[in-house]
């Protein structure tokens, strides 16, 4: 995909932000469109259906949270990339992020270099499969080209890292995955989140799937459970 062809939709109410980030994702080659607030965010998402979306956490009318859970229950937004802007220090926006089915953030202030390095690290994992590539491990199913599962007959909707975690992990059956190597092949080695990503994320999963579904293996990584 062409970088003409990418869509990016920046959120935030401070114009200065809107101005320099959009600035130089435009320079990258990118379409950018732009959003004030979060009730704006949605109607352009569900309009423009953008390949990333940058998300400013601390809005009024409707805040970043809020915005994320409402974008990720539609499924034209499934494949969405969404990434939050937070303020240095904001543990709990980035922890709330996630919950809301943020795939990443950025921190503020926000350097142009890092922030066009950082939204090419998103948007190389943004691929279609080429073949179709479907698990079946009992009463899941794991269908990687339309991005959805099947639980037990009843199928659900995924934010696009969680499916990717789940993914690799039903991959092989039993095996215990690293934290390392979970954040490299989810995430990317380009990408630096915190430890506690994939924490929330395994918490979410547990939560759609059940517990008996994934084992932790305390201070190594995580395993699938057919």
């Amino acid at each position: 995909m062409k970088k003409k062809d990418i869509k990016i939709l920046l959120v935030d109410d401070e114009p200065d932000i809107l101005e320099i980030v959009g600035y130089n994702l435009t320079a990258e080659g990118y379409q950018v469109i732009t959003a004030e607030n979060g009730q704006e965010a949605v109607k352009k998402a569900k309009k423009e259906l953008p390949h990333l979306i940058i998300l400013d956490v601390m809005m009024p009318e409707m805040d970043g949270i809020e915005a994320c859970e409402i974008i990720r229950k539609n499924p034209d937004l499934k494949n969405t990339i969404v990434t939050f802007l937070t303020a240095r220090g904001e543990d709990y926006s980035q922890v709330a992020g996630f919950d809301a089915g943020a795939d990443d953030y950025i921190t503020k202030p926000i350097k142009p270099k890092v922030l066009v390095s950082k939204v090419k690290a998103l948007l190389r994992r943004f691929k279609e499969e080429d073949v179709a590539d479907t698990m079946k491990i009992g009463n899941l199913v794991i269908n990687r080209d339309e991005y959805k599962i099947v639980s037990k007959g009843v199928e659900i909707v995924l934010p696009r890292k969680e499916f990717e975690l789940l993914s690799l992990l039903a991959s092989k059956p039993g095996k215990v995955f690293k934290r390392d190597e979970i954040l490299d092949a989810v995430w990317g080695n380009e990408v630096v989140v915190g430890g506690r990503t994939i924490d929330v994320h395994i918490r979410k999963l547990r939560e759609k799937l059940g517990d008996d579904s994934f084992k932790t293996i305390k201070g190594v990584g995580y395993k699938f459970v057919d």
